[in-house]
């Protein structure tokens, strides 16, 4: 039986990355009907906005979608479609891995870390005004239900993937409220695992961690701000942002998508990395249950990785997007 799944191509390189993480799903043996909608700055003029009404309605259908990068305006413009698609769909967690990679140059070797940052609340919710003409003030909420929430999903995460330690990083000794609740609700639901092994960080102090050793941490928990900046840290341990991958997860629906920006600048030339949003397919296809599928694209991956033959310019190669992700599915078993 197939399965549906939204596709949203995104603007800047999002198309031509979208393309090649699709055509390497095809190959990988799975069926799946695209239904492919479109979202960013080129849709408003058609639809006034960046989020038409349809594209959401088409990932509350099929339950899952694979999105490319949109572009998000600095200080002005509208609001950022990754953060709206987050608060519509209430898809609480933000999942990222970072993972090393033969082939891929980085500082560290044996990187296996995953990052849950809660995906709703926090200063990063955008609750912000001004306070006359020469003042500005953002509100930053916390919950237990929220924190709750995202401290269970790295647990039952770490439950079911034979992870050994959940951490949780906050900022509890000088917000002791905000992140103090946090903190709280991380240590009460890790009550609930006795098995798996607990601890908390300040982040200042994790961050220092993770730079002078990051193979002491395994699973991180963290409020959305903070994990917005530790999961770019920790995409550049591993090789930075174009092997990172990264998932939205709710309730009732999931995207997946590459957590680099929509680089305007190389859009249409053919040179765009196309590994992160592969390899946030490859989390899809674990997530519809495809875990065959999805560990015979990161064998292929890693093949062409290591063998740095079939790569594009970011990585120290030649090849374009599309011959990448050609590469990828011939190295396919």
């Amino acid at each position: 039986m197939a399965h549906r799944v939204t596709l949203i191509p995104g603007d800047g390189i999002g198309p031509e990355v979208a393309e090649a993480a699709r055509q390497v799903i095809d190959a990988s043996g799975v069926k799946i009907e695209w239904e492919v909608v479109e979202a960013g700055e080129a849709v408003i003029p058609k639809y006034g906005t960046p989020l038409p009404d349809h594209v959401l309605e088409s990932i509350r259908r099929n339950g899952v979608a694979l999105k490319g990068p949109v572009t998000t305006p600095v200080g002005k413009g509208f609001r950022s479609v990754n953060v709206t698609l987050r608060q519509a769909l209430d898809l609480y967690a933000n999942v990222r891995p970072a993972r090393s990679f033969e082939g891929i140059k980085s500082r560290y070797e044996n990187v296996d870390l995953v990052v849950f940052r809660e995906n709703t609340e926090d200063l990063y919710a955008g609750i912000e005004h001004m306070v006359g003409k020469d003042a500005a003030e953002s509100i930053k909420i916390i919950t237990r239900h929220a924190s709750e929430r995202i401290a269970r999903y790295a647990f039952e995460y770490a439950r079911k993937n034979g992870r050994r330690k959940v951490t949780a990083v906050h900022k509890a000794n000088i917000m002791k409220l905000t992140d103090g609740l946090f903190l709280e609700s991380c240590r009460r639901v890790a009550e609930e695992y006795p098995e798996i092994e607990f601890e908390d960080v300040i982040v200042d102090a994790l961050c220092m961690r993770l730079v002078q050793d990051p193979t002491q941490f395994d699973c991180l928990v963290l409020p959305n701000l903070y994990g917005d900046i530790v999961s770019d840290l920790c995409a550049g341990l591993v090789g930075g942002l174009g092997v990172a991958p990264g998932a939205n997860i709710g309730e009732k629906g999931a995207v997946f998508e590459a957590v680099h920006g929509s680089a305007p600048q190389i859009a249409g030339q053919n040179i765009a990395n196309p590994t992160a949003l592969i390899l946030s397919g490859v989390m899809m296809l674990e997530h519809i249950g495809e875990r065959e599928a999805a560990a015979r694209v990161v064998r292929a991956v890693r093949r062409v990785l290591a063998a740095g033959e079939h790569v594009t310019p970011d990585l120290g190669g030649k090849a374009g997007t599309k011959e990448m992700a050609a590469a990828i599915i011939a190295a396919m078993e």
